[in-house]
């Protein structure tokens, strides 16, 4: 599976320079940054030490909707509590989570927040799952570099797992369905219950191919039966 790794406002070229290491390390290649510039002073690269090619392949872009455009399948790093954004993969559980998505979407994304406050909360509702490392101490968090570290060690094996051919289809499956969902609560008219939408919306990207197959046949009998009451 592609793993493209996203860097939203990064502060500190250090910070740029010890991700792009850590990627080389793990084998990891594409790095995409949003909103920032830090990588081009000359601290990115002295921290890089050998992974230069990480840092003059870089892309950039002005939005993270932006840096997303050709992603099947987003994550989100979050260290923050936040009321709305209850369920959480561990590091460790992305990975039969991802093994099991790269064989029927192509293109995945992991996203990092800003050093000082994360990811707004409209820039994590692109996500489809969220993620977050458990912290043994009581400590705020794990900077940049190191959370970049974490789990390019952890997703690793995802490079080594061979990809059967994707299809248009099986790309688009995941976004259609959360159209169609939200379609669905508008007709039904409960499209203002919040947090039946914020439920819907971050248990979808759990779901594997098979089940989101199920649960567009049963959206499908829905729509119809709800087309012939009209």
């Amino acid at each position: 599976m592609h793993l493209s790794i996203v860097l939203v406002s990064p502060a500190r070229a250090e910070n740029i320079g010890a991700a792009a290491r850590a990627m080389k390390t793990m084998g990891f290649t594409d790095l995409r940054i949003v909103d920032s510039t830090a990588h081009l002073e000359p601290a990115a690269r002295w921290v890089a030490h050998g992974s230069g090619d990480i840092l003059d392949n870089i892309t950039t872009y002005a939005t993270l909707a932006d840096a997303l455009h050709d992603i099947s399948f987003t994550v989100a790093t979050t260290a923050r509590s936040r009321a709305k954004f209850h369920y959480y993969a561990t590091p460790a559980e992305l990975v039969p989570m991802l093994e099991e998505k790269s064989q029927w979407l192509e293109k995945a994304a992991l996203v990092f927040g800003r050093e000082d406050s994360g990811l707004t909360n409209e820039e994590l509702e692109l996500a489809d799952v969220l993620t977050g490392a458990p912290m043994v101490a009581d400590y705020p968090s794990l900077n940049l570099g190191q959370a970049v570290m974490v789990y390019c060690y952890q997703l690793a094996s995802l490079i080594q797992i061979s990809q059967p051919p994707v299809t248009v289809s099986d790309e688009n499956q995941l976004a259609a369905l959360r159209v169609r969902a939200d379609n669905l609560l508008e007709q039904l008219g409960v499209a203002d219950d919040q947090k039946m939408v914020d439920w819907l919306q971050q248990r979808l990207g759990r779901l594997e191919q098979r089940d989101t197959a199920m649960l567009h046949r049963l959206l499908n009998d829905i729509e119809k039966k709800i087309s012939r009451v009209k």
